[in-house]
């Protein structure tokens, strides 16, 4: 007699790997941790197989579960499809969401494409701009869902995660051993005022390389070691690199923060932020 995989045990399968652990995937799926456990739990005994490799505070697959991560994935696809494409509750529309430049990447491509497998026809406009040009506009009503980074959130955003600012220069470069000190920001740039509070307060004289409106033209002053800046530490562009010599005071961290609309609801926009809070919580 043919027997049926689960899919509830193989959507918690798939969170659990993709999130490094129970207590994240339990987050994504909105379950207890006992719950999500349980439905692993449940699937390997079905299968009669250990799906995780287990050490310490690490988890990851084992052979068998990297076999069956391609059929699950590809079952969950399908499945979702369907679901989207066929249910009278099907989720339409529109999400407008604004996320700043230097985190966009590695999380949001993957949040969108997983998004539009699930909800077919969900649309969702991305704005990539500056955390002052973001909440200016959610203000005005111009997007539903945006992400921030700033010391603290007003009334209405949450924080994920606080992360380190650093200062950055091109690789191998020796702005920062110069004086003054070049800096190079976009004059909307959330990071503008810390970094040059930090060196007024350090007794270190410094001037404008750049003033405008052009992330690309202030990235290409650092990247041609003209210029020093600042950015969240591991989130360098491209030619640049954190200065860890000393000589530079320190930046303090920053926030990433969440800001929802009241009016973001229902199973598409909770799966949203469920991705964005997993995604930018640590």
């Amino acid at each position: 007699m043919a027997r049926n995989l689960d899919m509830t045990a193989l959507r918690a399968f798939v969170a659990v790997a993709d999130a490094g652990g129970v207590t994240r995937a339990a987050g994504l799926l909105n379950l207890t941790q006992s719950a999500v456990s349980m439905q692993i739990k449940r699937l390997e005994d079905f299968l009669g197989a250990n799906l995780f490799q287990r050490a310490a505070r690490r988890i990851s697959l084992s052979p068998e579960g990297e076999q069956l991560m391609s059929f699950a994935r590809r079952m969950l696809a399908l499945n979702d499809e369907a679901m989207a494409r066929l249910s009278a509750a099907c989720c339409e529309g529109e999400i407008r969401l604004g996320v700043p430049h230097d985190i966009v990447y590695p999380a949001i491509p993957g949040i969108l494409k997983r998004l539009a497998a699930q909800f077919p026809r969900l649309r969702v406009n991305l704005t990539s701009s500056f955390t002052l040009l973001l909440k200016e506009g959610f203000a005005r009503g111009e997007f539903d869902v945006i992400l921030t980074t700033e010391d603290r959130p007003g009334p209405e955003g949450s924080v994920l995660s606080r992360q380190d600012l650093v200062w950055i220069g091109a690789q191998e470069g020796a702005a920062h051993l110069r004086a003054p000190l070049r800096l190079a920001f976009k004059d909307t740039c959330i990071f503008r005022p810390t970094a040059q509070g930090a060196l007024d307060g350090a007794g270190l004289p410094w001037e404008l390389a750049f003033e405008g409106e052009s992330e690309q033209a202030a990235e290409a002053l650092v990247a041609a070691d003209l210029a020093i800046s600042a950015r969240i530490r591991g989130r360098c562009p491209p030619g640049t690199a954190e200065i860890t010599q000393p000589g530079l005071p320190e930046l303090g961290g920053l926030s990433i923060c969440l800001y929802a609309a009241p009016t973001v609801t229902g199973e598409a926009a909770d799966a949203l932020l469920a991705e964005l809070r997993l995604a930018y919580s640590g």
